[in-house]
């Protein structure tokens, strides 16, 4: 053989092996995030020729399902109850832009039917002719309280259309019983199979000068939490060895230390019901009182205060990302303290760095409600077959003991006395509010955590807004609270 016909077999050879590498690559490695890109539509157009499995609330409500399409799409996906107050739940399915956000694209494999669980599913309809079929989710929402969620939430005393969230879970479990974000929008919108409709929809739910809707803000956004991270802060001194009746300052102002600035109460007052120049632990809760819990931080705590603050913060599960959920959600985190002392005051009472989900702050809640076992949340309570033969069931789990029983207790207490000096306060409600700084819009986040009943609780609940209609004074007991307490009595039958 020549030379120059060996060099171009050699070119050919070579060429041919990495044709078969990279088809073995492709094929092999790249496989499942191929099938998974949004932008594959063969392979939307093969799910969309099956029925997609569906989407149910706790009692059965069907929250997505597909349908008959009559076209060469063979389904179409819809959303037929209360598409705008689910949608944080289910998010969309569309043709045009594939599964995106909420259990359609966290459980599309199950949905869709490519689950290697549905196999023997897949089996029996192959060999009997019918149609392949996805699987069912189920999941833990109960649709009375997410209608009266979004309902309250979006008809609050906002400035122009609600921003914010409410998370409702039931404390001895973690099923999360309602979630929700508004604005919101129609998954329905997104789901048509008419592609320059979707596209119009799309344009206007993406648009920078709008409010995001798809953003769920239960769990993807992060908020300063303001008063209510207290809770911790007062679960940090209990568990420190102080107790409810521990004095604290009541002066109208704490000087941070090595700092020329100080941080005071609401207001710029002492503490009421001081009793020489002090209150108890007990009231500085009831009251809120800034002073106090900057001093318990930074001169009352035995040991490492940074370790003791950020350890019971961490066990509270500030930091994780819960695994039940099990959508993505934003890290809730207290910053980097590092040893800065007037850093760690302005964290004790839930500004600075501190930033926390709703979703975190309503397992903050439910675990005082639960004793202090904190209950790992979850939103899906099973997987169906098409047939509704069950495939897993989601069973509660506790994660660990943030706090003692009588610590528990103790806190119960203190928000019980919270909510009595609450606006339009409620018996038999144990709560705490929080209202921070002023944010881009100009308003204070309003935030309202609580549960009910205030002794063998069975609902806790987190609720933050935005934008309130007050701005700078959009206060949680005037703004959240209302919200909270109207999720509450539609759970509990209260006032």
């Amino acid at each position: 053989m020549n030379r120059p016909i060996q060099r171009v077999s050699i070119a050919v050879i070579v060429i041919i092996v990495l044709l078969l590498g990279n088809a073995t690559y492709v094929q092999v490695f790249r496989a499942d995030a191929l099938r998974n890109d949004p932008r594959n539509l063969r392979v939307l157009f093969d799910e969309y020729s099956r029925q997609r499995g569906m989407i149910v609330a706790a009692d059965g409500t069907v929250l997505a399902r597909s349908v008959p399409s009559g076209n060469r799409f063979k389904y179409q996906r819809q959303y037929p109850t209360n598409p705008n107050a689910f949608a944080p739940v289910t998010g969309f399915y569309s043709l045009r832009y594939g599964a995106d956000r909420g259990l359609e694209a966290a459980e599309g494999a199950f949905l869709s039917g490519s689950d290697d669980r549905l196999f023997t599913q897949r089996f029996a309809d192959m060999f009997s002719g019918r149609d392949p079929r996805g699987g069912n989710v189920v999941t833990t929402i109960d649709p009375r309280l997410q209608t009266t969620a979004f309902d309250a939430l979006r008809n609050g005393q906002c400035d122009g259309v609600c921003r914010g969230a409410v998370v409702a879970l039931e404390p001895a479990t973690g099923k999360i019983l309602a979630m929700v974000s508004t604005p919101s929008y129609d998954p329905n919108s997104l789901a048509t199979q008419d592609f320059a409709a979707a596209e119009r929809s799309w344009n206007e739910l993406t648009d920078e000068d709008m409010p995001s809707r798809m953003t769920n803000r239960a769990i993807d956004e992060l908020y300063p939490p303001g008063s209510t991270f207290k809770v911790v802060t007062t679960a940090t001194g209990l568990a420190a060895g102080l107790s409810p009746n521990t004095r604290l300052t009541a002066a109208p102002t704490f000087p941070l230390p090595d700092s020329s600035a100080s941080l005071p109460n609401n207001n710029g007052e002492a503490c009421p019901g001081s009793t020489g120049g002090t209150v108890s632990l007990t009231q500085a809760f009831e009251y809120s009182c800034n002073t106090a819990f900057a001093q318990l931080v930074t001169e009352k705590l035995p040991g490492n205060p940074f370790d003791a603050f950020i350890g019971t913060a961490k066990k509270f599960g500030v930091g994780e990302n819960p695994p039940g959920i099990p959508m993505h959600v934003a890290s809730s985190t207290v910053g980097d303290l590092g040893d800065d002392k007037a850093a760690l005051a302005q964290s004790s009472i839930g500004e600075r760095s501190v930033r926390v989900t709703a979703l975190q702050n309503a397992v903050i809640a439910a675990t005082v409600a639960n004793g202090g076992i904190r209950m790992r949340p979850y939103l899906v309570d099973k997987l169906q077959t098409a047939d509704l033969r069950t495939v897993s069931t989601t069973t509660p789990s506790s994660v660990n003991r943030p706090i003692s029983a009588e610590e528990a207790d103790s806190i119960a207490e203190m928000m019980v006395k919270s909510e009595q000096q609450t606006y339009q306060s409620q018996s038999g409600i144990a709560s705490k509010t929080g209202t921070t700084d002023p944010n881009r819009s100009g308003s204070a986040y309003a935030w309202y955590i609580a549960f009910a009943p205030s002794s063998n609780s069975r609902i806790a609940v987190a609720v933050v807004v935005e934008n309130g209609n007050q701005g700078a004074e959009s206060y949680g007991g005037v703004i959240a609270a209302p919200i909270g307490r109207a999720v509450l009595n539609a759970y509990t039958g209260g006032n």
